[in-house]
């Protein structure tokens, strides 16, 4: 990129960086020679010219924009399996995946949830029989769990699998509409095979929801099976390309050996083995929590990345009226909406990074039949998964409104990425739900408190402010961490007095829940906020590297801090002994921090190491040609493609000639 011929203000503004970006891309992907393999990898995926397309893909029909995808997948993946065998390098294909399908890929859940069941609930046999095929692509799946009728509230999942024991077989049936799967990634009309998740019945009698592999397409045809419906739910939002469907079963049979059986088995005459932990089943569900973590890391960038870089391409307006016009990255309005992203994307993937070693310590521990740390782990990831997601698309939408005008043309990329983002808040648990299953954990958690009882570390604040809820504020890191602290622990002792005061009046547990359950959410979300403010900057403080990155880091990590507690100000006030005054000053503060960032906000975005493949945008690309770039793709329209469109002939000459009469 360093020999592309670049906009003059992106030169100025990178010769103003003031540390090594070189650095911090090394940093973000895990080493010099990190960066150095996912470059070649990048490099050899975007030079395979049958993977650009000609035309836009907006512009392409619903059927043949996934057709499009499906073709693209295939060639992605036999060049992936190429790469890997001649490099010995496992790539991250999601991340090309944006440069790719600009959307996702039509696989996406058969790498990401139907491989990773087999590996989490497969039994050594059945991952034997199962993952060669699928990781080698002889089978293709997807993972159903989900029905119209039921998403987050797994336990009352509709689908049925009851066990005949003379045939040794499961007969699947959808009895309701609600209970069709509705959702799964791909099973529209590109998997064969489907991980359904579905209520075991054995002699009437219900033995929980339990996992099974089941082949709904002929794989030589691939028209569904008998007793199969199976199809696509249309456009959405946002995952055009994904191919969600719907399925449904009626007297469908599956041999015994297909349900997954790492946690509960079936024998042959039907007697049900419980497993050791059932917990287990939940497993990839928690996984993939972890990983909507990650996804909302590379999400922020992206946005960041293109708005900030716009916004030091384009001119608005004057500050002072003798002036030219000024960049829109001088405006301190500019940067107050753009720099939390860039903030935002350090957070998540720290965040992400302590997540991801916390899930495989608790794996280990499960394998091992411990238990210990799964409920601490299960109401960390939702929390955080809730509140990352959720604020990954306020910062998505902020960088697009940023853009102005420009901000809504598809060819910016930012709406896509708005639609991307934006889901992430309700697959894999509504956030909502998964706010209250956290709250369950914390009114648990402050309820050992009160008893005295040594709390897991995410909670252990709750001992703390029991022993001393007047600890006098600090303007500093650590005393805004101790502050987010203190109102998570304030409103979860809120939210649970609220119960208590219900239940006096003479209300069910249940109904008295409900009622402060607004309270419990709030709770949760704070927990969360203390969470990535904690470990947050507890990563930037023990990160190595040189004092000149390290303080743009630790600029970034103090303004998410900053930021959030001037968002939450009136929390503050509620439950911590902050002053007006403290306020006052840390609004000073935040006015610094922008102005010191301000210098950097291009170097931190190249830092991304986002090739303009990945971007797919005309106001974010690396040269800055944001005017020239924008009138290149609308002339692809293929409505440019003639002078006159047929509708005149068709529709409008009639309609002016009429006018005469």
């Amino acid at each position: 990129m360093a020999n592309v011929k670049c906009n003059p203000d992106l030169v100025r503004e990178r010769a103003k960086c003031s540390f090594d970006v070189n650095e911090l891309i090394h940093l973000i992907d895990g080493g010099e020679n990190a960066t150095k393999e996912k470059r070649h990898f990048e490099e050899t995926i975007f030079s395979v010219k049958e993977l650009q397309d000609a035309v836009p893909e907006e512009y392409l029909s619903h059927k043949d924009r996934y057709e499009n995808a499906v073709r693209k997948a295939t060639i992605l993946r036999d060049v992936c399996r190429e790469y890997m065998k001649k490099y010995n390098y496992k790539p991250n294909r999601f991340r090309v995946g944006h440069g790719v399908f600009k959307d996702v890929s039509p696989f996406l859940l058969h790498d990401g949830m139907f491989v990773a069941t087999i590996i989490g609930q497969g039994t050594p046999e059945q991952q034997a029989e199962w993952l060669p095929k699928a990781e080698n692509m002889q089978i293709i799946g997807t993972y159903a769990q989900t029905e119209l009728g039921h998403g987050s509230f797994i336990r009352g999942l509709e689908t049925r699998a009851t066990y005949d024991p003379k045939t040794e077989e499961f007969i699947l049936n959808n009895a309701t509409l609600s209970s069709f799967k509705w959702w799964p990634g791909g099973l529209g009309s590109t998997v064969n095979h489907c991980i359904v998740v579905a209520q075991l019945f054995i002699n009437g009698k219900s033995y929980g929801i339990q996992p099974f592999i089941v082949q709904i397409r002929d794989l030589n045809t691939h028209k569904p099976l008998p007793g199969v419906k199976v199809g696509e739910i249309g456009p959405k939002m946002g995952f055009q390309t994904a191919n969600n469907g719907f399925l449904g079963f009626e007297n469908f049979r599956i041999p015994r050996m297909n349900m997954l059986m790492k946690n509960a088995q079936v024998l042959k005459d039907g007697t049900f083995v419980k497993g050791m932990n059932e917990k287990l089943t939940y497993g990839t569900m928690v996984m993939v929590r972890v990983g909507i973590v990650g996804d909302c890391s590379l999400n922020t960038s992206l946005a960041a990345t293109i708005a900030v870089r716009y916004s030091a391409v384009r001119h608005q307006s004057k500050i002072k009226a003798k002036e030219p016009e000024v960049q829109i990255l001088d405006y301190v309005t500019q940067q107050h909406k753009l720099f939390i992203a860039i903030a935002s994307s350090h957070v998540f993937r720290n965040v992400y990074s302590w997540l991801s070693k916390s899930y495989l310590n608790v794996m280990k521990d499960l394998a091992q039949g411990k238990q210990d740390h799964l409920p601490e782990l299960h109401a960390t990831a939702c929390c955080l998964k809730a509140v990352c997601s959720r604020d990954a698309g306020s910062v998505v939408e902020e960088c697009r409104l940023a853009c102005g005008g420009h901000g809504y043309m598809t060819s910016s990329n930012l709406p896509l990425v708005y639609g991307f983002t934006i889901a992430t808040v309700t697959y894999e648990g509504e956030q909502t739900v998964l706010l209250l299953q956290t709250a369950r954990y914390l009114v648990k958690a402050w309820l050992a408190a009160l008893q005295g009882k040594v709390l897991a570390p995410s909670v252990s604040y709750l001992s703390d402010w029991l022993k001393n809820d007047n600890v006098r504020w600090q303007n500093t890191p650590e005393g805004i961490v101790k502050g987010f602290q203190h109102v998570a622990a304030g409103k979860v002792k809120a939210a649970y007095d609220t119960i208590q005061k219900y239940i006096k009046l003479g209300k069910d547990y249940e109904d008295a829940w409900n009622l402060a359950s607004v309270q419990l959410m709030k709770a949760s979300e704070a927990h969360s906020r203390s969470i990535l403010c904690e470990v947050s900057w507890g990563e930037v403080i023990r990160t190595s590297a040189s004092p000149n990155l390290l303080q743009v880091l630790k600029q970034l990590a103090q303004l998410y801090l900053v930021y959030w507690t001037l968002e939450t100000s009136g929390d503050f006030l509620v439950y911590s002994n902050i002053s007006k005054d403290d306020i006052a000053i840390l609004r000073e503060k935040y006015e610094e921090l922008l102005a010191a960032i301000r210098p950097n906000a291009v170097g931190l975005v190249d830092a991304f190491d986002l090739r303009d493949e990945i971007l797919h945008s005309t106001l974010g690309s690396y040269d800055g040609r944001v005017y020239e770039r924008l009138m290149e793709e609308a002339l692809k329209s293929p409505l440019n493609q003639e002078s006159v469109n047929a509708s005149f002939h068709k529709y409008l000459k009639p309609l002016m000639e009429k006018a005469k009469l």
